[in-house]
C-alpha cells in the first residue's frame, strides 16, 4: 500500500510539472565570451546578471563561459554547443559570408544578431624599452598575435597584409591567450601584443601600471584604405590619460562587439535575454565603463551584418524601435 501511495505521488508530481507553463520551467542559456580579464567576459556577466534577476518569473538560468574568443564562439554556436556568443563585427561578417577564417566551413546562413555593444579598437602595446612608435617597427621584434580563434588574431591577420607585412617579419610569433600576454610582456618574453578590446581594459591597465607599457598608434594612409574597404571597421581614438604613462591620444582602428546566436535558438529565450538588457538599460550601462556611452536604438543596427533574431525583433517591435 505504501509503495502504491509513493508511486501515485510521483505520478501526480510528474503531471503537475508537465502542466507548468514553459516559461516557468528552468531553461539554461550559456553566453560564450573571451578571456576572463576582457570586456567580453564582463559583457556576458552583465547580461546574465540581468537575465538571472528575473529567473523566478522567466525560469531562465544564464551562465557565462570563458572561451577562446570570437571565432571560437561562432564555430561553437554553429555546432549547436553554445546558445549565444559575443563576437567582433568583422568576424560576424566573415562567418555570414564564409570568408577568411570560415572559408572552409562556408557561410553560416542561420547566424543571427541580438544587438551590438561597445567599440573595440585594436590596442597595440609595446614594452617601454622597445622604443616602438608605429606598428611597422615591430619588424624583427617578438610579437604576440593572439591564439587561433580569437578576434585579435583575426584582426592582426587582416592588418599585416594591409601594411605589407607578414608573420615571418617578427623574430618571434607567440600565440598566447589574452590573459597570458600581459605577464609575458612585463617578463620580457615578448616586445608587444595586439588586443581587440573595449576600453578601459584591465589587461591594458595592468601592463601600463606594472611595467610602463606604451600604446602604439596604428594609423596612416594604409590604415585609412583598410577602413574604407571594410564597412565593419572605423577609426578610433583612445583618449590620452586613460592609461598610466600614456598621456597622449592613441589613434587606431577597430570593430564593434556584437551579440549573436543561431536562428535555431528559441525565440522566447532570445526575447527574454534582449528584454532583460533593454528593460534594465540604465543598470546595464553602469556594469562596465565600456558600456557608458551606449545608445539603445543604435545597438539594433551598428556593426550588424546578419539579420536580427526573430526573438529580438519581437522585443524591438514592442518598444516601437522597428
Amino acid at each position: 500500500m505504501r509503495k502504491l501511495k509513493i508511486l501515485a505521488a510521483i505520478i501526480t508530481a510528474g503531471i503537475a510539472w508537465a502542466n507548468v507553463p514553459a516559461q516557468a520551467q528552468t531553461q539554461f542559456v550559456t553566453i560564450g565570451t573571451g578571456g576572463v580579464t576582457g570586456v567580453y567576459y564582463a559583457a556576458g556577466g552583465a547580461i546574465c546578471r540581468l537575465v538571472n534577476k528575473d529567473r523566478a518569473e522567466t525560469g531562465i538560468r544564464c551562465s557565462v563561459e570563458s572561451t577562446g574568443g570570437s571565432v571560437y564562439n561562432v564555430n561553437t554556436i554553429r555546432a549547436g554547443e553554445l546558445d549565444i556568443g559575443v563576437v567582433q563585427s568583422d568576424v560576424q561578417f566573415n562567418a555570414s559570408h564564409g570568408e577568411v577564417q570560415f572559408e572552409k566551413q562556408g557561410a553560416m546562413e542561420d547566424l543571427r544578431a541580438l544587438f551590438s555593444l561597445h567599440p573595440e579598437p585594436l590596442v597595440v602595446v609595446a614594452r617601454k624599452d622597445a622604443n616602438i612608435e608605429s606598428f611597422e617597427q615591430f619588424k624583427g621584434k617578438r610579437f604576440n598575435v593572439g591564439n587561433p580563434g580569437s578576434g585579435q588574431r583575426a584582426t592582426v591577420e587582416v592588418l599585416l597584409p594591409a601594411l605589407g607585412m607578414k608573420m615571418s617579419d617578427f623574430s618571434l610569433v607567440s600565440e598566447l591567450k589574452a590573459d597570458e600576454q600581459g605577464t609575458a610582456l612585463c617578463d620580457n618574453k615578448i616586445d608587444g601584443f595586439a588586443y581587440t578590446v573595449g576600453n578601459p581594459s584591465a589587461n591594458i591597465q595592468d601592463v601600463t601600471t606594472t611595467c610602463g607599457a606604451q600604446l602604439v598608434n596604428v594609423a596612416g594612409p594604409k590604415i585609412d584604405d583598410l577602413v574604407a574597404q571594410h564597412p565593419y571597421y572605423a577609426t578610433v581614438t583612445i583618449p590620452g590619460g586613460m592609461y598610466k604613462d600614456n598621456p597622449d591620444p592613441t589613434t587606431t582602428f577597430g570593430v564593434l562587439a556584437t551579440v549573436v546566436s543561431s536562428a535555431k535558438t528559441s525565440p522566447d529565450l532570445v526575447y527574454q535575454v534582449v528584454k532583460a538588457v533593454f528593460d534594465n538599460f540604465d543598470e546595464f550601462k553602469k556594469l562596465h565603463p565600456a558600456f557608458e556611452h551606449l545608445e539603445a536604438e543604435q545597438m539594433l543596427h551598428a556593426g550588424l551584418s546578419v539579420p536580427l533574431h526573430e526573438g529580438a525583433v519581437r522585443y524591438y517591435k514592442e518598444r516601437g524601435w522597428m
